[in-house]
C-alpha cells in the first residue's frame, strides 16, 4: 500500500473512541485487510474490531480451505492457541476477587506434585511467577508439543530440568506453567478449568461458539483448515494439531463473533448488554482486577526484530496473560497465538476503548503483526508507515540470522573426520528423567534416532557429533560422550531439547 493510500484511509478512520459505530468506513477496512492478506499469501482471515461498547467491524476474508474454497465468515472457527492464556488469568482473577486464591500463593497449595529443580526457587515460586514467564525455566516445547503424556505427567517431568536463568531475572516464554495455573484454578474452584471458564466467563459473556478441544468441533463444518506455504509461496493444506484435552495454555477454539465479546469484557469487565446469564451488563470483574492483569510484571528486552516491527516502542513487558507496550504514545495490550497452520492475535488500546482480534489459517505468518499495526494506524490516526514492508524486514532479519548460524556451523565443521567408535557402538537406549528414552539403532549402515513419533537418520558432522535433521526439533546436534574406558556413555542433545541423556547398560540395537 502506498503512503498516499494509507493517508486517505487514515483520514477516513481517524475517529475518537466515542464515535458511533456507523462512522467506521468498513469498505476502507475491507480494502486494507484484503491487501494485507494477499501480500502475505494468507488463505483466510477473520477480523473483529470493537470500539467503546460496540462491535464496529465483523467480517471474514478469503477461504477457510484452499481445497474447497469455502469462505471465511465471522462464525468460522479457528484455534486461538496461546491467546487462551488470557482466559486462564481471567479465571484466576475471579478467584482472587472471591478470596479463594492469591496471585502470590505457592502453586503447590493447589498442585502438590508441582516442583522445580532448584530448592530455593521451588520454595519461593508463586502463581504470579508462573503466568509471567519468570521462573527461570525455558519452554521445553517438546515436552508438550504432540506429547504423549498427561498434564500431570508433563508437570512432574519438569521437576527434573535445570533452570536456564536465575529466578525472576529473565522473561522466558513457558506454556506448561500456564497448565499448572489452570490446574490451580480447578483445585481452588472445585470445577475443572474448562467448566469454570465455561460457567464463569463464557456463559455470562454469551460466548456460545467457543470450545475447549478440537474433538468438540469435529462435526462443525464452518471451521478453518491449517495451511503452510510451499516453495512457490502458494498455500497448501497441512496436518492439523490435535487438542483433545482442555489445555489452559492453549486449546480454545473460537470465532471472531465470540472473541469480540472477549475483548469488550477485557475493556469493561462486564457481560454484554442484552445477553448472557445474570442480566444485562452484569459486572464480572472489578476495574482493579482488570488493571492488575493489564499491569507490567516482567520486562521483555527489545531485540533487533522487535525494534524493526515496532519502531516507536520503547518498552515491552508481560502482565498477567498480556504483552504490554507503548506504541506512538498509546498503551497497547497484545497477545499472539500460534499452532500448526494458524495464527491468532489480540490487540487492545484501553484508553481509546479499542480492540482488534485477528484469526488466520497460515503457519508462522507475520501478517497478524502487519495487519494489527495497520489497523491501529487507521483507527487511531497514527503517522503512516508501510507496515507490510517493516514487518517483512523483521522477517528478513530473522532469516538472515538463521542463515548466518548455518554458515557458522559449516565453518566450525572439521572435514574428513570419522566417529571414534564403530557405528554399532553408539546404538542403544538413552534416558533422561524428563524427556524419557531415545532409541538409537543401527539400520542399513546408518544410525537411526527414535523418540516418541520423531524418527530420522543421524548425519555425521565430525568426530562423535551428528546432526538430527528434524524440523520440529530445530535440527540439533547430537554429541556422543565416552567414559574413561572409551565406551559410549551418553549423548548431549543440543538445540530444542538442550539436555544430556545417559546410556542404559546392556541396551544395544543393530540390524
Amino acid at each position: 500500500m502506498t503512503a498516499c493510500i494509507i493517508l486517505v484511509l487514515a483520514a477516513l478512520l481517524c475517529l475518537p473512541s466515542s464515535s458511533r459505530a456507523e462512522d467506521l468506513d468498513w469498505r476502507a477496512v475491507d480494502t486494507l485487510v484484503e491487501r494485507t492478506r494477499k501480500r502475505w499469501h494468507v488463505p483466510g482471515v477473520a477480523v473483529a474490531i470493537v470500539r467503546g461498547d460496540k462491535v464496529v467491524y465483523l467480517r471474514g476474508h478469503g477461504v477457510r480451505s484452499v481445497a474447497d474454497g469455502a469462505p471465511v465468515t465471522p462464525d468460522t472457527l479457528f484455534p486461538i492457541a496461546s491467546c487462551t492464556k488470557s482466559f486462564t488469568t481471567a479465571a484466576m482473577a475471579l478467584l482472587v476477587e472471591e478470596g479463594k486464591m492469591r496471585w502470590d500463593d505457592p502453586p503447590r497449595k493447589y498442585v502438590p506434585y508441582f516442583h522445580l529443580s532448584d530448592p530455593l526457587v521451588d520454595q519461593e515460586v508463586t502463581l504470579r511467577d508462573l503466568v509471567t514467564h519468570r521462573t527461570g525455566l525455558r519452554d521445553h516445547r517438546l515436552l508438550w508439543y504432540r506429547s504423549p503424556w498427561t498434564q500431570e505427567e508433563r508437570i512432574r517431568r519438569f521437576a527434573h530440568l535445570p533452570l536456564d536463568k536465575p529466578f525472576r531475572t529473565t522473561f522466558q516464554y513457558q506454556s506448561t506453567m500456564f497448565t499448572v495455573a489452570g490446574l490451580a484454578v480447578a483445585k481452588a474452584s472445585g470445577l475443572s478449568w474448562a467448566d469454570f471458564v465455561q460457567q464463569r466467563l463464557l456463559d455470562p459473556l454469551a460466548m456460545k461458539a467457543t470450545y475447549f478441544t478440537t474433538t468438540a468441533i469435529a462435526k462443525i463444518a464452518d471451521k478453518a483448515s491449517p495451511h503452510q506455504l510451499d516453495e512457490e509461496k502458494n498455500p497448501c493444506l497441512m496436518q492439523p494439531y490435535p487438542m483433545e484435552t482442555p489445555e489452559p495454555a492453549g486449546s480454545i477454539q473460537s470465532n471472531v463473533r465470540d472473541l469480540a465479546k472477549w475483548l469488550l469484557f477485557q475493556l469493561h469487565g462486564r457481560s454484554p448488554a442484552g445477553g448472557g446469564k445474570g442480566g444485562e451488563g452484569q459486572p464480572l470483574l472489578s476495574a482493579p482486577s482488570l488493571e492488575a492483569m493489564h499491569t507490567p510484571q516482567m520486562v521483555i528486552p527489545l531485540d533487533e526484530v522487535d525494534r524493526t516491527q515496532f519502531p516507536e516502542t520503547t518498552q515491552l513487558s508481560y502482565g498477567l496473560g498480556w504483552v504490554i507496550q507503548d506504541h506512538f504514545g498509546h498503551r497497547l495490550l497484545q497477545h499472539a497465538g500460534a499452532i500448526d497452520g494458524f495464527r491468532c492475535h489480540f490487540t487492545l488500546v484501553p484508553k481509546s476503548r479499542l480492540g482488534i482480534v485477528l484469526l488466520c489459517n497460515l503457519h508462522q505468518t507475520r501478517m497478524n503483526i502487519a495487519l494489527s499495526n495497520s489497523l491501529l494506524e487507521m483507527l487511531l490516526g497514527l503517522p503512516p508507515r508501510d507496515w507490510n514492508t517493516l514487518v517483512a524486514e523483521a522477517e528478513r532479519k530473522d532469516e538472515a540470522e538463521a542463515k548466518q548460524k548455518e554458515q557458522d556451523r559449516r565453518k566450525r565443521r572439521r572435514p574428513d573426520t570419522r566417529p571414534s567408535r564403530e557405528l554399532a557402538g553408539y546404538s542403544g537406549a538413552y534416558e533422561h528423567p524428563a524427556y524419557g528414552t531415545v532409541h538409537i539403532r543401527l539400520e542399513a549402515g546408518r544410525l537411526m534416532w527414535q523418540w516418541q513419533q520423531w524418527r530420522a537418520a543421524l548425519e555425521h558432522y565430525h568426530y562423535d557429533t551428528f546432526l538430527l535433521p528434524i524440523d520440529d526439533m530445530g535440527v540439533p546436534f547430537v554429541v556422543f560422550t565416552l567414559d574413561a574406558k572409551g565406551a559410549v556413555a551418553g549423548m548431549k542433545v543440543l538445540g530444542e531439547m538442550g539436555v544430556e541423556f545417559k546410556r542404559l547398560a546392556n541396551r544395544h540395537y543393530s540390524r
